[in-house]
């Protein structure tokens, strides 16, 4: 069973919104067992609908159109439907009793526009599910099958789980399962990681199940995703638990965490572990560092306080010493050790940075010293970053972060 998506709206390709709804479908139809190869962006334009249709038509069984099923003169899927059926539109008189009681629930008038929503291509039927004004619909063509959802995510989502899987499951008569897990890494180039897992890729090109897939997410590190089908649910995680090892024996402390885990949430999760606390010093991170401990649950519990440092004589005041400035990777480790007593805590944070102006057509780069402190001693390392400020901030951050999770791996 092959399905593709369509996503409609010329708002998607005037890049005015991002489309999340096919990234989210393809999503589903993975985990269901659906192939799904192509995905196509329409924008409200009935010939063009109706070729992207026909076309997806000729070479998949089954294709979900999302949105363009709202009241206006411009939401038209339901005409391209129509049109690549051979069928008229019919207006459904106990449906458009179901669109205006919605609008009485709600304490609103309803505009006589909306009863185009109650047309439905003749041959076709409803989606039971219908969490909004808009009904999805399920249209026969010869043997294949369209889906028209809501472009509204959560009208969209509550109708292709509740109904379209099922039926494409349904449909394609297997009880395949396809699963994915993401080890989240950080340390190295994606360059690198194909090199490290080069042999073991080869094997998976031969065995075929696995899959293994890298995504380049920035600060966030590099996404090394595993793919497994099985014939059910139990045996494609068996063969995700198996892989997931042999990936990690592989590339060892690089592996710092797994799908929605991020660096804040792993250190924060083994500093409760330890019981241990925690405080920051920052000075160019200008409270970034801060952010994204606290944006994380149970951060209250470890984090005991941090403070944003500007000019040389906040920083001399809170030291207590005049020998301000100093150099910067004494100034780093100094700052650590200063966190931990202002606020009597196991571990400190901080960084500071040189920044070197760029060179003309030489990219800036600035040279940063991340400390991360404990009881009277600091660990402190150097790295030269790339980038304008908000760059080496960011990846400062998160390479200070990373610091404190190696030092709490060794202990």
């Amino acid at each position: 069973m092959r399905c593709e998506v369509i996503a409609i709206g010329t708002e998607l390709l005037l890049g005015q919104i991002v489309d999340t709804n096919s990234a989210w479908i393809g999503e589903q139809l993975a985990l269901a067992g659906i192939d799904s190869y192509y995905h196509t962006h329409v924008g409200d334009n009935l010939a063009r609908m109706m070729d992207a249709l026909r076309i997806t038509l000729g070479r998949s069984d089954a294709v979900i159109v999302c949105g363009g099923l709202g009241p206006t003169h411009d939401d038209i899927t339901r005409e391209a439907i129509a049109a690549v059926m051979g069928a008229p539109l019919v207006r459904d008189e106990s449906l458009a009793q179901r669109v205006r009681e919605r609008f009485v629930s709600r304490g609103r008038e309803m505009p006589l526009s909306n009863l185009r929503q109650a047309d439905v291509p003749e041959g076709a039927s409803i989606i039971p599910q219908m969490p909004g004004t808009a009904p999805g619909l399920i249209c026969p063509v010869g043997e294949k099958i369209i889906y028209a959802v809501p472009g509204v995510p959560y009208e969209m989502q509550e109708m292709v789980k509740g109904h379209v899987i099922p039926d494409l499951q349904k449909r394609a008569g297997s009880a395949a399962v396809i699963a994915s897990r993401t080890l989240r890494t950080w340390g190295q180039s994606e360059s690198g990681l194909a090199e490290l897992l080069a042999p073991r890729i080869t094997e998976l090109d031969r065995i075929g199940n696995p899959t293994l897939a890298f995504l380049a997410s920035g600060i966030e590190g590099i996404k090394v995703r595993i793919t497994a089908k099985g014939g059910d649910r139990n045996t494609a995680l068996r063969i995700l638990d198996e892989e997931d090892k042999r990936l990690r024996a592989i590339l060892g402390n690089l592996v710092f965490g797994v799908d929605g885990q991020t660096m804040e949430s792993v250190v924060i999760e083994w500093l409760r572990e330890r019981d241990l606390t925690l405080a920051v010093a920052e000075t160019f991170t200008g409270g970034l560092l801060s952010a994204r401990l606290t944006a994380e649950p149970y951060a209250d519990e470890v984090l005991r306080g941090s403070i944003v440092l500007g000019s040389d004589e906040t920083v001399s005041e809170l030291l207590s010493t005049p020998a301000w400035p100093m150099e910067p990777e004494a100034a780093a480790e100094t700052l650590a050790l200063a966190a931990c007593r202002l606020f009597r805590s196991d571990t400190g944070l901080a960084a500071t940075v040189v920044a070197r102006p760029p060179a003309p057509s030489t990219p800036a780069v600035s040279t940063v010293f991340l400390s991360v402190a404990g009881g009277n001693n600091a660990e402190t390392r150097s790295m030269r970053l790339p980038g304008d400020r908000e760059r080496v901030r960011q990846f400062a951050t998160i390479n200070l972060l990373n610091l404190l999770r190696l030092r709490l791996a060794a202990s």
